[in-house]
């Protein structure tokens, strides 16, 4: 920890008092030195938060002194195509992140927080909610009836369950335990494969859908598990590549992908119109994002360590103001 002076929003920005924060996966990738994108050394960490305006710059029109705001993961992608220099410029890696008591940002780089909302569950939202909206409302949007495959009991897996439901869709989700198993139907899956005891859960998947395989995938595992997705998709339908866990890469088969006849999305959580859709989806829906543990903010380097043990269900949030 240390100090650094306040600085006052300017023209068009918000001065903001942090009032929660999420951690990804991303964030300890970004420690470790194994994130995919290239970033700056010594940047404040963490991409996610929730805030209050405590002041506001000349001609700031969309926001007043004491409104509740999430941050966008990518405060200048506005819409449209993913072009570099929409894309670009995330908290954590290129700009100074959240882990901080005071931040001062664009108002376009904020919206606002729905009011069913904690400061803790609306730090969970701009990533792990974003990504799992972008992977089942994408191009192709999931219909009422449709299958979606999650994997595991991260955040964005759990997520992906709640939105898949709120949609209409059937939900089959894979995890390594009982407990977790029964965490997740109570979300709403509608279905538990446990790849512990199931280490062909592919072929456990397409089992479940009377062998025509399942419409989405929200894989998050990476090279560890993209060769079972390839086993459990319906042909012609969508395997969302979202993430990694670890390093290793056995490969794909060539011949598993091409016979698979599957449809291959990379996407990297998405832009603020997504976050402000999931948002009213969540609070249509009366969705209450999962918390695994809420830490404070001096204790900020034992979350980064609860969340690196992957034993979480849900999110691991750091509360900054009282």
């Amino acid at each position: 920890m240390h100090e650094e002076p306040r600085t006052s929003p300017q023209r068009g920005e918000l001065l903001l008092r942090v009032r929660a924060v999420s951690l990804n996966y991303r964030d300890i990738a970004l420690v470790e030195g194994t994130y995919l994108r290239p970033g700056r050394a010594g940047l404040i960490p963490v991409s996610d938060a929730a805030a209050e305006v405590v002041a506001v710059g000349e001609e700031v029109e969309e926001f007043r002194v004491g409104d509740r705001v999430m941050g966008s993961f990518t405060p200048r992608w506005f819409g449209g195509p993913r072009l570099p220099g929409r894309a670009e410029g995330c908290y954590g890696n290129q700009l100074d992140g959240w882990l901080t008591e005071y931040k001062v940002v664009s108002q376009e780089a904020v919206v606002r927080l729905p009011d069913a909302l904690s400061f803790e569950e609306g730090a969970t939202l701009p990533c792990a909610a974003v990504t799992a909206w972008n992977a089942l409302a994408g191009p192709r949007p999931i219909r009422a009836g449709d299958t979606v495959l999650t994997l595991g009991t991260g955040g964005v897996s759990l997520f992906a369950v709640q939105l898949a439901r709120a949609l209409g869709a059937r939900v089959i989700a894979t995890t390594s335990s009982p407990g977790k198993a029964t965490r997740l139907k109570a979300l709403g899956a509608d279905a538990v494969v446990n790849y512990a005891e199931q280490s062909d859960w592919g072929a456990a998947v397409r089992e479940l859908t009377d062998g025509r395989g399942v419409d989405r995938i929200v894989e998050v595992g990476g090279p560890a598990t993209v060769g079972q997705s390839l086993k459990a998709i319906a042909f012609d339908q969508e395997i969302v590549l979202v993430g990694f866990l670890g390093q290793e890469n056995p490969g794909i088969d060539y011949f598993d992908l091409m016979t698979s006849g599957a449809r291959i999305r990379s996407v990297n959580v998405g832009d603020r119109p997504m976050l402000e859709a999931v948002a009213h989806v969540v609070a249509c829906h009366a969705i209450a994002p999962i918390i695994d543990r809420v830490f404070p903010f001096v204790e900020a380097k034992g979350a980064f360590e609860h969340l690196q043990q992957a034993r979480h269900i849900g999110k691991v949030v750091i509360r900054v103001g009282d």
